[in-house]
């Protein structure tokens, strides 16, 4: 049995087959997948798992070296932006680069994954950029 707090079989498996650069995007219940896109669907109802927690759990187990934000969650400001700040500040997600909306879900269509969450507020999604560890 695994030692880290990460149980689901899909998504420890995106984790650990990462490359340096790769995507992973933690998004909302309404954020569009692209074709193609592999969805770790996670949803379960309204609010579970919520967004912050689901990004506490891969960072468990994901380096990132930079993340991608929509621009919206700025005025938007749900309670998962609060989360990223801290983890900015903590120096887990490393710094931020920010796009429109539109730019992110292109975006999207790079990633390796896309993890639904059952978070409803209104941009709260995240892409993480592999890093490496050493």
């Amino acid at each position: 049995m695994k030692k880290t707090p990460l149980l689901n079989i899909a998504l420890s498996r995106v984790v650990a087959g990462l490359g340096h650069g790769d995507i992973v995007v933690i998004g909302d219940a309404g954020l569009p997948v692209p074709p193609g896109v592999e969805l770790i669907d996670l949803a379960l109802t309204p609010g579970i798992p919520d967004f912050a927690s689901v990004l506490r759990v891969v960072l468990s187990e994901m380096q990132v070296e930079r993340h991608v934000l929509a621009e919206e969650i700025i005025q938007a400001a749900p309670p998962a932006l609060a989360e990223v700040e801290r983890l900015r500040g903590e120096g887990a997600i490393g710094p931020c680069q920010l796009l429109t909306h539109a730019e992110f879900k292109v975006l999207c269509q790079q990633a390796r994954a896309v993890v639904r969450t059952g978070e409803c507020k209104p941009y709260s999604n995240i892409a993480l950029v592999a890093g490496v560890t050493f």
